[in-house]
C-alpha cells in the first residue's frame, strides 16, 4: 500500500498561509482532523525539538480515523545532534552539570543520561502504539557524520534505543553514505541489521554536503522524505528553518518520482511518500499531487 502525507500538520507558514486549512479550522483539533480528512499519514517534526507529554500523542490517536498512520522524527539527542537543555524533561535535565545548564545547545554523551531520554521518547509513542497508529520512527544524522566503521556500528544504538517499539528508518545527510563506492555496502549493512532506508531528495550542491537522490528500500516499508531543490538556502546558515525548505516540485518533477516509487514496490509491502518542503502550502499541494499520480491512500 502506498500512503503519502507531509512532515509537518502545524508547521508556522502553513498555519499563517490559510491556503490549506479553510477559515474557521484554527485549532490544533481542527487542523489535525482536517488534515487527516485529505491525507491518510503524517511524520511528526516536532518530536525532534522536544519530546511531548503523553497527552499529546494521545489526543493525536483520539482525533485521527483508526487507519490513520503517525511516524515520529528521534529526538535530536538521540542522533547526536545538541538541543536546547530547556527542552529535556525536567528530571533528565537535573543530570546536566552547572555549565551545560547555562548552554544555549548541548550534546548529550552520557550514556544513563541518554537511556532515559531514549526512554521517555519511546513511553511517548506508546498511546501511538497502543491504538495501532504508530509507523515508523525516523533517525536523522547530523550532516557531519561521515560514513566508516566507527559510525556504521554506531546506527545499532538506534535499534537498543527503541527496544522494538517501532521501525528505525535512518536518513544520511552526508554524501559519503551514499556515494557509488559505498551505497550497496551500507544499504546491505542496513537490511542486514534490521534498518529501514530513507530514500531522500534534496538539493545537488556537487559535493558531499548533500546526499544523492538513490531509491531503494531495505525492508518490508518504504520511506520517502522530499525536501525540496532550493540550492540557494540549503547550506545557507542563520536563516529561519522553513526557508530552507522553500520549494515546490514541478509537474514534470513529481512524474519523475512515479518510477522510483513504483521500484520499491517490488520489494516493500507499505510505502510512505512524505513531503518536508515545508512552507506555506508547498508540501500539502505537492503531497496532494503525488497522492493523484500514484493513487494512493
Amino acid at each position: 500500500m502506498i500512503r503519502v502525507g507531509t512532515s509537518s500538520w502545524t508547521e508556522k507558514t502553513l498555519v499563517q498561509s490559510s491556503e490549506f486549512y479553510p477559515r474557521g479550522v484554527n485549532t490544533a483539533e481542527e487542523r489535525l482532523r482536517f488534515y487527516a480528512g485529505h491525507f491518510s499519514t503524517v511524520e511528526v517534526d516536532a518530536t525532534y525539538y522536544a519530546i511531548p507529554p503523553l497527552s499529546t500523542p494521545r489526543m493525536w490517536a483520539e482525533r485521527t480515523p483508526g487507519d490513520f498512520v503517525f511516524h515520529v522524527k528521534a529526538y535530536g539527542a538521540l542522533t547526536g545532534h545538541g538541543v536546547d537543555p530547556r527542552t529535556l524533561p525536567p528530571d533528565i535535565r537535573q543530570g546536566l552539570s552547572r555549565g551545560e545548564w547555562e548552554k544555549n545547545r548541548v550534546y548529550i554523551k552520557d550514556p544513563g543520561l541518554m537511556g532515559a531520554v531514549a526512554e521517555r521518547f519511546r513511553e511517548m509513542m506508546g498511546p501511538l502504539r497502543k491504538a495501532g497508529k504508530l509507523g515508523v520512527a525516523v533517525f536523522q544524522l547530523p550532516p557531519w557524520v561521515q560514513k566508516g566503521p566507527r559510525s556504521m556500528e554506531k546506527l545499532t544504538v538506534y535499534r537498543d534505543y527503541m527496544k522494538d517499539t517501532a521501525p528505525v528508518a535512518v536518513e544520511f545527510r552526508h554524501g559519503s553514505w551514499l556515494a557509488p563506492e559505498s551505497r550497496q555496502e551500507v544499504l546491505g549493512f542496513l537490511e542486514e541489521n534490521g534498518f529501514l532506508y530513507v530514500t531522500a531528495d534534496e538539493p545537488q550542491c556537487g559535493s558531499l554536503a548533500t546526499v544523492p537522490f538513490v531509491p531503494e528500500a531495505t525492508g518490508s516499508i518504504a520511506y520517502f522524505r522530499f525536501h525540496g531543490r532550493n540550492r540557494q538556502t540549503w547550506l545557507k546558515k542563520g536563516i529561519a528553518t522553513a526557508e530552507r525548505f522553500k520549494y515546490e516540485y514541478s509537474e514534470e518533477e513529481l512524474r519523475g518520482f512515479v518510477p522510483a516509487v513504483e521500484k520499491v514496490q517490488k520489494k516493500s509491502r507499505d510505502i510512505y511518500v512524505m513531503f518536508n518542503n515545508c512552507y506555506a502550502g508547498m508540501a500539502t499541494r505537492n503531497a496532494g499531487r503525488m497522492k493523484a499520480l500514484l493513487r494512493a491512500g
